[in-house]
């Protein structure tokens, strides 16, 4: 049974497109609890661009590295899967997201051996259970806002993904690809960053000082300028992964697939 379900290429390009979605979005996740400097990373002077009075440097979580290779993912298998396709994965996605943090609280939780702080304490960090805590337990708040971002997003990704297509039909990949990007990465970065610090700390005051709502709306321009620039440079991308999926499937069954979906999705 197994065999005959992973001999079927479409199956296992689904299982194969699913999975980077789904490792995606994880990673995205845990690792944007970073902030870099853009402009330093690239060893030039910070912009220090004035945005609604305030000023703004492209500091970025570090999560802007996978969320757009994130809503690509989601394009392509929208293309081939249909929104039900789609659907299914972003839920699982959320869900295992959620189930990733609550892994991480029971970890906190744990009482550290002795050892292993002070092997830490030798290399200069002198409470690696408080750093292990700082860096995986992050804020109730910020977590609700990035679950919210994502399924709002995807679901935008989906919706518009699917009207250009059934609009323009097979032609302008680039249109419905990026253009639903560019519209679901617009809302997802307000989302997040809205719920995460300007309703969080007003709820709860233990998650710290809100922010104001000058200072959100400007972090979000300057956050959504740098995924605009992304997502139109890597729209050859796209092409080049329809490319080599059509390639692998063969370009009949590949126009199938693409068809089906289309069908599904009207229907």
């Amino acid at each position: 049974m197994i065999h005959t379900i992973i001999k079927d290429k479409a199956t296992r390009l689904y299982i194969l497109l699913g999975g980077f979605f789904i490792a995606n979005a994880i990673v995205a996740e845990v690792i944007g609890v970073k902030i870099f400097s853009l402009e330093k990373t690239l060893g030039i002077t910070p912009f220090d661009i004035n945005i609604l009075g305030t000023s703004f440097s492209f500091n970025l979580t570090t999560g802007v590295l996978l969320w757009p290779v994130v809503f690509i993912m989601t394009d392509i298998i929208n293309e081939y899967y249909g929104m039900r396709g789609v659907r299914f994965l972003s839920v699982l996605a959320a869900a295992l997201i959620a189930y990733t943090f609550i892994m991480f609280q029971g970890a906190i939780s744990l009482k550290p051996a002795d050892f292993w702080t002070v092997n830490y304490m030798n290399q200069h960090i002198n409470d690696a259970n408080d750093a292990y805590r700082v860096i995986l337990g992050q804020g109730s708040w910020i977590i609700i806002g990035s679950l919210t971002a994502f399924l709002v997003g995807q679901i935008l990704d989906v919706f518009i993904f699917h009207s250009i297509k059934k609009a323009t039909g097979e032609k302008a990949i680039w249109l419905r690809a990026t253009g639903s990007t560019l519209v679901s990465q617009l809302i997802d970065s307000f989302v997040v960053l809205f719920i995460a610090f300007y309703v969080g700390p007003r709820v709860n005051t233990d998650q710290g000082e809100p922010w104001s709502l000058r200072l959100v709306l400007a972090i979000c321009v300057g956050n959504y300028i740098y995924k605009f620039i992304v997502a139109i440079v890597m729209t050859p991308v796209i092409y080049l992964a329809h490319g080599l999926i059509d390639k692998y499937l063969g370009t009949e069954l590949a126009a199938k697939m693409r068809k089906d979906a289309m069908l599904k999705d009207n229907s």
